[in-house]
């Protein structure tokens, strides 16, 4: 089994590595209370900031903006939206929020619009501890990781602080600082399925007919296809990350035909439909992503995040501020950035089944039978509960698709726009409306 290790700096200044978290009913075992990290006294509780905070949703937490403000002082007010109107708020309306929650194939969008600054490292406490995959491009132990589709490494860097250019090799300006990351895989009930399901392919198996379901955002909806595609031996992608224009047809046509031959119960846009989906039993196999497996099994119904033959689908995200931004206002954003890579969010995120962009400060806020559990591959020592309490796993369960290493050393292909995005977003279109 592999420890996840990584070579970094002595911890900040101020904070204790072995801080566990104060168990309280409410949050069965999770730290709520200020104090837990030291380093953040409360300094603007006179003067209150509110940082307005714009991502999808997925990691807007009430828990994590309470933490904040105890820690800090500061107030985040979320805004949640879909994917792709992160991606339209970003361009469009950058001066509606101060700090975007932006998924790095965003990037690729909005970085040209000029809205985006370039992140000065110096100012990031933790950019030293920033697992590798997002500053080299490979994972902590030196494996290089897949860069079909967009990799994190091909967009963490700009030229300069204004600058729209993507940097090929890391400068003192990241677009993003980041926070959390996946691999991605189909959602399954196995008490409804009743067998093994190996294969990306079974997506689309006639078996499911009207009980399967696959997420209607074409950027990530067309990669999830491809992998069934090519999993069925329709089609050789010569880079699935970036689909030639008769690539995208045939795969849009197999989508096609499935759904005129009645294969989905639902196309989703938000992760809350895909838990109904599944926690209703009408669908037993589709795109899922991890807050919603969690919300599943916090319902007490069998819901397995299953690792498949081909690999995983992997996507990253990260805080990113505009460039209207500046004084105390910007001041406050990097601080918040800098509580976030302290340990208490990525502990936090953590037991939302997702990965932390800083190892070792979230480690220090685990049990640690509960890092062996999510990291390692190792049988849970007690029951496993969601960051909110919930029981997700009984003592003796492994994590679906096993140890860190496990899994993102599998991914296949990142979340990506493409060359060719527009004419893919218009032939998705036609799919969804077939």
């Amino acid at each position: 089994m592999n420890k996840i290790t990584q070579k970094t700096t002595a911890a900040p200044a101020g904070l204790s590595r072995r801080k566990l978290l104060q168990a309280s009913a409410a949050t069965a075992g999770m730290a709520v209370g200020a104090g837990v990290i030291d380093g953040f006294p409360a300094i603007h509780a006179a003067d209150p900031i509110v940082i307005r905070y714009a991502g999808t949703g997925v990691n807007a937490f009430r828990e994590l903006s309470e933490q904040c403000k105890a820690d800090t002082g500061i107030e985040i007010q979320y805004t949640t939206l879909t994917s792709d109107d992160v991606v339209k708020r970003a361009v469009t309306q950058p001066t509606s929020f101060d700090l975007l929650d932006s998924e790095y194939w965003m990037l690729k969008k909005i970085v040209p619009s000029g809205n985006l600054r370039g992140m000065d490292v110096s100012k990031v406490k933790n950019y030293d501890k920033i697992v590798p995959i997002f500053t080299k491009g490979e994972l902590p132990d030196g494996t290089k990781t897949s860069r079909t589709g967009i990799a994190p490494i091909k967009v963490s860097y700009l030229q300069g602080a204004e600058s729209t250019e993507f940097s090929e090799s890391p400068t003192d300006f990241m677009t993003l600082i980041p926070t959390v990351y996946n691999a991605d895989t189909l959602g399954i009930r196995p008490d409804l399925i009743g067998r093994p399901i190996e294969s990306w392919k079974e997506l689309l198996n006639p078996e499911f007919k009207g009980k399967a379901a696959i997420l209607n955002i074409p950027s990530i909806g067309i990669m999830d296809a491809g992998m069934v595609a090519q999993a069925m031996g329709e089609i050789t992608y010569g880079d699935m990350g970036n689909m030639t224009k008769e690539e995208i047809d045939k795969t849009i046509a197999i989508l096609i035909e499935a759904k005129k031959a009645g294969q989905f119960r639902a196309l989703w846009k938000e992760f809350n439909e895909s838990v109904n989906l599944m926690a209703s039993g009408e669908v037993v196999i589709q795109s899922m992503w991890s807050p919603a497996i969690t919300k599943v099994r916090q319902q007490g119904i069998n819901c397995v995040y299953q690792p498949l033959k081909e690999g995983y689908r992997a996507w990253a995200a990260g805080l990113g501020i505009p460039t209207h931004v500046d004084g105390k206002m910007l001041d406050a954003c990097y601080e918040f950035i800098n509580w976030y890579l302290t340990g208490w969010a990525g502990a936090f995120l953590n037991r939302q089944g997702y990965y932390t962009a800083v190892l070792d400060t979230a480690q220090a806020q685990m049990e640690p039978w509960e890092w062996a559990y999510w990291m390692e591959g190792a049988k849970a020592e007690k029951a496993v509960v969601s960051p909110t309490g919930e029981k997700i796993a009984e003592a003796g369960e492994v994590r679906d698709g096993g140890s860190y290493w496990e899994r993102m050393g599998k991914v296949a292909v990142w979340n990506t726009v493409m060359d060719e995005d527009r004419y893919m977003v218009r032939k998705w279109n036609e799919f969804i409306a077939s």
